[in-house]
């Protein structure tokens, strides 16, 4: 993916840790230029100065997508620093839910989830439409979950949430398709980072004993189908889920 994502500007939402963290590194890696949004300041402005010290070109830019307005301005900042778009993935995301049945869900805890998970979604995917047609080559990457296709109880608003992720990108890939604007979707796995480290180690035993590859999910696992699907080799990929959990879940 190095010669297909040279020079690739992309953004990243919450890219300051976790799977986010994984993917600005791996696009950074890769040639391509990147910028990523997050709450979580201090570790995002770490990132950006240990790969620009390594002479990769990566941006921090603030984001809450609680706030319309942090999200427009992420993403103007991100095409005044970039100098354009050519791709984004939607990767920032809450929990909250978790180890709560469904009648023990507060309504503040369901909204909070679905105002970062999926109308944050929406807002930066047409906040930054314009930038992508104007590319020619825009592509959006948004990261689901295997959990909204397996049913994981114990964890409905962000189960819930996922599973709008994935019609959604469906939707949208039919309305951007128009503008020469790819859309599709990841549906990772429970992948081994800081962010799940709250999952019950019952949940990490029943995803190795239910994968076909039996061994963790890394976030490297990931890495390369988000890569590909920013690609031009991908060009004609739009609308589609494609899990990437070892065989977890089988599409």
């Amino acid at each position: 993916m190095r010669d297909a994502l040279e020079g690739r500007r992309v953004l990243v939402t919450g890219g300051a840790r976790g799977l986010g963290a994984a993917f600005v590194t791996a696009l950074a890696e890769s040639g391509a230029h990147v910028a990523f949004g997050d709450v979580l300041e201090t570790e995002g402005r770490a990132l950006a100065k240990s790969l620009s010290e390594a002479g990769r070109v990566a941006h921090f830019v603030p984001l809450d997508l609680t706030d319309p307005a942090s999200v427009d301005a992420c993403i103007a900042m991100s095409v005044e620093k970039l100098g354009g778009l050519d791709g984004l993935i939607n990767n920032a995301a809450i929990t909250n839910s978790g180890g709560k049945s469904a009648d023990e869900l507060s309504t503040a805890t369901w909204d909070a989830v679905m105002n970062v998970n999926v109308r944050g979604t929406w807002l930066a995917s047409t906040a930054a439409l314009p930038h992508l047609r104007d590319s020619k080559r825009g592509a959006i990457v948004n990261i689901a979950s295997d959990t909204a296709m397996w049913g994981a109880p114990k964890l409905l608003a962000y189960v819930a949430s996922k599973g709008a992720v994935i019609a959604m990108t469906r939707s949208l890939a039919r309305e951007f398709g128009a503008h020469g604007v790819t859309v599709n979707a990841i549906a990772p796995g429970l992948t081994e980072v800081e962010a799940t480290a709250y999952v019950p180690a019952e949940r990490h035993e029943y995803y190795l004993k239910g994968r076909a590859l039996t061994r963790a999910q890394v976030p490297d696992d990931v890495n390369g189908p988000v890569l590909f699907l920013l690609s031009d080799a991908a060009r004609f990929v739009t609308g589609q889920l494609l899990p990437v959990n070892g065989g977890f879940v089988m599409n």
